[in-house]
């Protein structure tokens, strides 16, 4: 038979499994054939490794880590994906020069990410150096501005004393303390803090989602009316689904996200809540332009959002081009709402989990809670006004110690990525331009031949020999040139086996602002409250994708004596 009359003769079906041969044996040739074979799982044609998932990814690496070492390699997304744990192995990727900063984006193009996050790009995911370097100015130069940071404080404030009404509003009389206690999920109520305080400092709108979780635990309801009430709880639901989803869509591959149906309806469902936030932010974007144009000579908010809006503009005081600078031109509201999206991914739930885990440790360990109380009374005297300045935050250095520790034991964030295109060399093999890269920040964190006695809770060894730094320290220049940062690389002992923040020129722009805010509630709750784990023998309750959520933390909550 002709090999024309053999094609002619093929059905359907037998060009369907002609086709999936094919991509099967390309898909095993290409495998096989790889430079540079590292151990790992053993990838299946379409799904890869994704068979390995369980539903909780921290737990997934560390078992890795354990069976593979610290470097391995897995197939997710249509890439192969080199995980890192040892810090000799990823220095060179925190190199402070422009010129790695230049090849190494976090991130390679994906259609899944592009997908989610519908042109704009932002800073998170941007794998455009230029433009990633733009939207990197603009927002260090709102973030870090000193009005920016003394209206963060302030409304930390405002938003702790609403919260301290519903406490006080749902709580119970002891009769023998004669002071009123309550019993709650201290999760939800930060996640809700959180929320609602990221909200306000990036668009200078109010968001109302501890009045929501208030409304469902009491009978009285919040002072807020209820449409703000429905529209805050919508949109925080809407950025938490959006956040989970991140890893759903960078992780799968087209195919399985477009044809397999559980999958794709997960998709669809996240689309879905992409779609309100991206409206919601488009609004509020459109309104504060109407705003500025209309206060032509008046003081205008000092919100990210309205610092990103007139930056490079005649409205922009903070703007002064010199001789042969780079001229910039205003952000474009496509990028202005992806990089308020970018602050609500970075700061809502990373901080919320982050002082969660805090709380648990702090409970767990008395003689931390001691000292910490001890030095927050020494700043910020019982029954004082408590009236918070940077100044004073910048003293708490037994607190930010205790923060460190805790995001070195449970990092709030499980895997960083990057993306070199330039050929490197990397734990004695050279890899080629395009190789992606994920540092395991929990195994990292943990590593026995950098952290003496890992698996022991001991603020100490940040607060010891780190006496003199601190993130609230952080000034714009420094996210520019990494001055901070080489300090912190100077450190022996933790050099490139902590990286709370990241690292290198790409390390969080946020983190002064992720510590103000930390400290602050640091200095509110424990503060004027003595917060005690229900059930302390209960292990943390906690679920990780790229980034590892407190489900639930029972604790009892009352006024200091």
């Amino acid at each position: 038979m002709s090999l024309h009359k053999y094609f002619e003769n093929l059905n359907f079906v037998h060009l369907v499994v002609f086709i999936f041969l094919f991509y099967v044996s390309q898909f095993y040739y290409k495998y096989f054939t790889r430079p540079n074979k590292l151990p790992g799982p053993f990838p299946l044609p379409i799904i890869e490794c994704a068979y390995c998932f369980r539903g909780d990814i921290k737990q997934l690496f560390i078992s890795f880590n354990k069976k593979y070492g610290d470097s391995y390699e897995i197939q997710l997304g249509g890439h192969r994906r080199i995980v890192l744990s040892r810090p000799g192995y990823i220095e060179k990727f925190f190199n402070n020069s422009l010129k790695h900063a230049i090849f190494m984006p976090t991130t390679p193009y994906s259609q899944g990410v592009k997908e989610l996050r519908k042109s704009g790009k932002g800073l998170l995911s941007n794998d455009d150096f230029k433009s990633w370097k733009f939207a990197h100015r603009l927002f260090s130069r709102a973030i870090l501005s000193p009005s920016f940071n003394n209206e963060a404080i302030k409304w930390t404030k405002l938003l702790f004393e609403e919260l301290e009404g519903y406490w006080k509003s749902l709580g119970s009389i002891n009769s023998d303390d004669k002071e009123w206690s309550l019993g709650t999920d201290f999760s939800k109520w930060v996640h809700r803090f959180t929320n609602d305080m990221i909200v306000v400092v990036t668009t200078g709108e109010r968001s109302y989602s501890m009045g929501s979780y208030y409304n469902t635990l009491s009978p009285i309801k919040a002072s807020y009316p209820d449409a703000l009430i429905e529209d805050s709880d919508r949109f925080v639901r809407g950025i938490n689904k959006f956040v989970a989803g991140i890893a759903f869509f960078a992780f799968l591959g087209p195919f399985m996200r477009h044809y397999v149906p559980f999958i794709r309806g997960k998709a669809n469902e996240i689309l879905k809540h992409r779609d309100f936030i991206f409206d919601k932010l488009d609004q509020i974007i459109k309104k504060r332009r109407q705003e500025i144009e209309v206060m032509q000579n008046k003081d205008l908010k000092n919100d990210m959002l309205t610092s990103l809006i007139i930056a490079n503009t005649e409205r922009d005081v903070n703007y002064k081009k010199t001789a042969g600078e780079e001229i910039f031109t205003p952000m474009p509201d496509i990028e202005i709402r992806a990089n308020i999206l970018s602050a609500f991914l970075a700061g809502t739930d990373t901080t919320a989990n982050l002082f969660s885990f805090v709380t648990y440790y702090v409970c767990h360990y008395p003689e931390v809670k001691q000292k910490m109380l001890t030095e927050i009374d020494s700043i910020f005297p019982p029954n004082s006004s408590l009236e918070l300045t940077h100044n004073d935050l910048s003293k708490l250095k037994y607190c930010e110690a205790i923060i460190k520790e805790v995001d070195r034991v449970c990092p709030a964030a499980n895997l960083l990525g990057r993306y070199p295109t330039e050929p490197i060399e990397v734990g004695g093999y050279q890899w080629p331009a395009g190789t992606m890269f994920h540092f395991d920040l929990v195994s990292l964190h943990r590593h026995k031949d950098y952290w003496p006695n890992p698996e022991t809770f001991d603020p100490d060894r940040f607060f010891l020999d780190n006496k003199n730094e601190s993130y609230l320290n952080v000034k714009e220049d420094d996210l520019i040139n990494d001055e901070h940062n080489k300090k912190e690389d100077r450190k022996v002992e933790q050099k490139y086996s902590f990286l709370m923040f990241g690292g290198g020129y790409r390390i969080c722009p946020g983190r002064k602002l992720a510590m103000t805010e930390l400290l602050s509630l640091m200095v509110y709750i424990f503060g004027k409250y003595d917060i005690e784990l229900i059930d302390i023998e209960a292990p943390l309750k906690t679920k990780s994708s790229t980034a590892t959520y407190c489900q639930q933390l029972m604790v009892k909550i009352k006024p200091r004596n």
